[in-house]
């Protein structure tokens, strides 16, 4: 996926894409993360700033979450 001159990535992309790969490769929450975290930062937090970061975090986050209630 290409995200060069995307500007700031918001939490719903996040979310989706991660959705995506765990749908699509039948990955945990924590597998999704590791791998977009490698797809899209290329293990470097700040590749593409921090507040995109912190974002994916939040949709981790939330992904999480919801795996604990059932919720969707």
């Amino acid at each position: 996926m290409i995200t060069k001159n995307a500007g700031k990535l918001r939490k719903p992309y996040f979310k989706s894409y991660l959705q995506l790969v765990m749908s699509s490769r039948g990955f945990t929450v924590e597998e999704a993360k590791s791998f977009a975290f490698d797809e899209l930062f290329q293990s470097d937090e700040m590749k593409n700033g921090e507040e995109t970061y912190q974002r994916f975090l939040q949709a981790y986050t939330e992904l999480l979450e919801e795996g604990k209630t059932g919720d969707k």
